[in-house]
């Protein structure tokens, strides 16, 4: 899959940083491609932003989350947004 607008949700801002949700059914590796964020992502993610991304099996009605974690937004030079590696968050329940 790619980068779907529709997914991408502003939680929180203030003092210049914003908070971001994203749900999609890519890998974490994926998403922390340079250039994965496009489109109309360009204008609204800042260097400095976090983006709390969900992999789920259906982004539209998910009924299971296989991973999730945090990105950092590192660069935006206007055409191109980086983020760094996923900060992971347990997906497992052991009971």
């Amino acid at each position: 899959m790619a980068y779907n607008a529709q997914y991408l949700t502003l939680m929180a801002h203030g003092a210049g940083q914003q908070w971001w949700s994203y749900r999609t059914a890519d890998a974490p590796a994926a998403v922390d491609s340079a250039g994965y964020f496009g489109g109309e992502a360009v204008a609204m993610l800042k260097v400095g932003d976090l983006i709390f991304v969900q992999q789920v099996d259906d982004p539209a009605a998910p009924s299971g989350v296989s991973a999730a974690g945090w990105h950092l937004v590192l660069s935006n030079d206007g055409s191109t947004v980086d983020v760094s590696n996923a900060t992971a968050i347990a997906t497992t329940d052991s009971d």
